[in-house]
């Protein structure tokens, strides 16, 4: 009796287990016609709690494929959870032999064979390196912004990698904040454009094909305005600026079908942005109707405790799966803690199923179920990184994003031959620097210098002088940097040097890993003993073409004020020399735009050209009881959306095809643009509001729309932008979006201080 009932008990076990397995093959089967839903359902009915679970724990690359299994400690326990089913994704596992060895595991050892889904930070590109995220959007081109994430993409992908953590899409005014190099700056409706063309270019038109990525629109919400500039520190913003500033780019991302999206590391309204329940469930997920996945931070949900959110790991968890966090990165929170919070009855396990449905969702639309190696494929891995083609969409990307502050005098274009130059600063000479920060899948010492771009064009007797370095210490990403403050022993011989030169090029800035995450500063000069070297070249020479390459706006009064030409050139990543060269020499006229306002001292900031008005906005009683300050000007050094051409343009003849308007019309406005130059060149021309009277107050100028524009020398075209009541409205502290009937200003022009006003009523 007891061994037939051991045989029957063997027997239904092993029928269970087949019809399992053929469930699943026919559950994952692409030949099925069963929908994506449906097939997610099905998959679901099959899964354990803790399978469920499983997917929603991310952890960070940790085994070398090439040696033996771990087999103790952390490691162990990440490689035993792969086999049990416990690990929905990997980050930082990197290139086809690491990614097919890792979702070997997943796929044949486990027992439903759900992929991973592989995540890594691509940020401005992933071997071949676009311009950091600031700088292109200087160029505020959304076609080659889209390019360039596209690019980036397809190399990501061709290394076995199909989700990126980007684009990162903060708004900020604070330029202390290292961060600022990888968002769009400080213009809610630019972030906007930018955003979407970032999505489109990660995402494509079919998340399926094996040259797209899944994006990630992050930090939700708020990180951008860090207290005092300072990483991973509170947040303390009203609603309007939460609902008009902050959240617009998010919108644009779930508009443009983002697959995911990141909390961030900051707290709102004393709540932990990972445990922040309205932000993630009441505005993200039920109010814009996000049907993708939302991942923490890095150990964001462990991160609680040490707010004082969370007492221990386990409220930790309770906190996030209510809020609405589905993914897990590298906590260890869910997976050690969410199934006895579910089996106590202290999570609903309808949120484990919508999390996990969610999360299986995005890996059926990357075809992971169809072929979980379809992103393991070395001829392709070989043939699309580092392509000429893909250098030279970065090339262009790089050229277009450079921005021109200064050209007293025409000092560029640089003439092509019959001069001496001499090129000064470490930086000129350094081929790492430039690549910017978050590039940790690039080589090191990748990028083309910029003295190596310059030395490309011969015509010249070109002479290099360091002058001084920038850093004196390590250059690694997770290490400090140490400034050089105290070494100017090579600052004479660059001045000897500079005194019979025609032109001196000087390249001064911040080195690449002075940006980034964690790289907050409190001072915006130029590090170390670069002033002093600027200012000891000036004394012996004064034709000095200032290039600077950095990842956030500088306060460069004194070069402002004394130095003719000064270049914007950011760090433009693998192809920086050659596209500083190009611009300087007039083979590309430079056309970028800043995205973020250049401040006179630290003392202004947070300064932007989108403020509010305020009680007193001038002296109209000739005393000093008014908005200002004592003892600098109010205004920026320079202003946001400002850049120059080496040619000349003018503005004329703004029109509105009648002054009074409904709610529903399309607001056409219309103006001349005439280069009135010797060169051919792109201009932004750029569109601004102001509505005058409003239930919540609103800012001065508001960016609505904008349009590159080429025109050969002479040439005039007519613009027309267009604004309909989406440009018009704004929304109020509920978190509703209005359009009040009233008066408004249009403003155009080439820059935030433009040249042309009217006047329109809504009615």
């Amino acid at each position: 009796m007891n061994k037939f009932f051991s045989l029957s008990l063997i027997l239904f076990i092993l029928t269970i287990t087949i019809n399992c397995t053929a469930q699943q093959k026919q559950i994952m089967s692409k030949d099925t016609k069963k929908t994506i839903e449906e097939k997610v359902d099905s998959l679901l009915n099959i899964m354990t709690l803790e399978e469920k679970i499983g997917q929603m724990n991310q952890y960070n690359g940790f085994w070398d494929v090439t040696g033996p299994s771990p087999k103790s400690g952390n490691e162990a326990k990440k490689y035993e959870d792969i086999k049990k089913g416990l690990v929905g994704s990997m980050l930082t596992v990197r290139g086809v032999d690491q990614v097919r060895s890792v979702q070997k595991i997943a796929v044949e050892d486990t027992r439903l064979g759900i992929p991973l889904i592989i995540g890594f930070d691509v940020i401005h590109g992933y071997k071949t390196l676009s311009p950091i995220p600031l700088a292109e959007a200087a160029s505020w081109d959304l076609e080659a912004i889209e390019k360039s994430a596209s690019v980036a993409a397809s190399e990501a992908a061709a290394s076995g990698i199909n989700w990126t953590f980007g684009p990162n899409v903060d708004v900020s005014r604070d330029p202390r904040w290292g961060r600022v190099m990888e968002g769009a700056g400080e213009d809610p409706f630019l972030g906007s454009k930018i955003t979407t063309a970032r999505v489109k270019g990660f995402q494509g038109d079919d998340l399926s094909q094996v040259n797209t990525i899944a994006a990630c629109a992050k930090h939700f919400a708020g990180y951008g305005f860090s207290e005092a500039g300072k990483e991973y520190n509170t947040v303390s913003i009203d609603r309007s600026t939460l609902y008009n500033v902050v959240l617009p780019p998010f919108k644009a991302a779930v508009d443009a079908d983002v697959k995911t999206l990141m909390n961030s590391f900051n707290e709102l309204d004393g709540i932990p942005a990972t445990g922040n329940k309205f932000l993630q469930r009441d505005i993200l997920k039920d109010k814009w109707g996000f049907n993708g996945f939302v991942i923490s931070d890095w150990a964001s949900i462990k991160e609680m405790i040490s707010w004082g959110h969370a007492k221990d790991l386990n409220q930790a968890a309770e906190l996030a799966v209510e809020a609405g966090c589905d993914m897990d990165m590298e906590s260890y929170a869910y997976v050690d803690e969410l199934a006895k919070l579910v089996k106590k009855g202290k999570v609903d396990e309808k949120l484990i199923d919508d999390a996990a449905r969610r999360i299986l969702t995005v890996k059926y639309e990357l075809g992971l179920f169809d072929d979980p190696y379809k992103y393991c494929n070395e001829a392709l891995e070989k043939a699309v990184i580092g392509s000429d083609e893909n250098r030279a969409a970065v090339l262009d990307m790089a050229k277009k994003s450079i921005v021109l502050l200064k050209n007293e005098n025409q000092l560029l274009p640089l003439p092509k031959e019959g001069k001496k130059i001499t090129v000064i600063g470490g930086l000129a000479n350094d081929d790492n620097s430039i690549l910017g920060s978050w590039r940790i899948a690039s080589d090191d010492h990748s990028g083309v210098s910029i003295l190596e771009g310059l030395q490309k064009y011969t015509g010249n007797q070109l002479t290099f002088k360091k002058g001084a370095d920038v850093t004196v210490g390590k250059t690694a990403f997770t290490e400090e940097l140490t400034i050089n403050t105290t070494d100017t022993s090579e600052i004479k011989d660059a001045v000897l040097a500079a005194k019979d030169a025609d032109i001196v090029v000087m390249v001064l800035g911040e080195h690449g890993f002075q940006t980034g995450e964690a790289r907050s500063r409190t001072e915006l000069d130029l590090p170390g003993v670069q002033q002093e070297l600027l200012e000891a070249v000036y004394e012996v020479n004064k034709n000095i073409v200032l290039v600077l390459t950095n990842g956030r706006p500088l306060t460069i009064n004194w070069a402002s004020e004394n130095i003719p030409a000064i270049v914007e050139a950011w760090q433009l990543g693998t192809e920086t020399g050659n596209a500083v060269a190009q611009v300087l020499y007039g083979d590309y006229n430079p056309s970028g735009k800043l995205p973020m306002t250049f401040p006179r001292n630290i003392g202004q900031i947070p300064i932007y050209y989108n403020h509010k008005q305020t009680g007193r906005p001038v002296n109209a009683d000739n005393n000093v009881f008014w908005s200002h300050y004592s003892d600098v000007a109010s205004t920026p050094l320079y202003p946001f959306g400002y850049g120059l051409s080496y040619t000349t343009f003018e503005y004329s003849n703004l029109n509105v095809s009648k002054t009074n308007f409904n709610v529903e019309d399309t607001i056409e406005v219309t103006f001349n643009l005439k280069n009135t130059g010797n060169y051919a060149g792109k201009e932004v021309a750029q569109l601004y509001i102001r509505d005058l009277f409003a239930s919540v107050t609103r800012p001065v100028k508001e960016l609505k729309g904008f349009e590159l524009v080429s025109l050969n020398a002479g040439e005039t075209k007519k613009i027309t932008l267009k604004l309909t009541k989406e440009e018009l409205g704004f929304y109020d502290n509920n978190g509703d979006f209005v359009i009040e009937p009233g008066d408004f200003k249009l403003f155009v022009g080439g820059s935030s201080e433009t040249s042309l006003e009217t006047e329109i009523t809504l009615n």
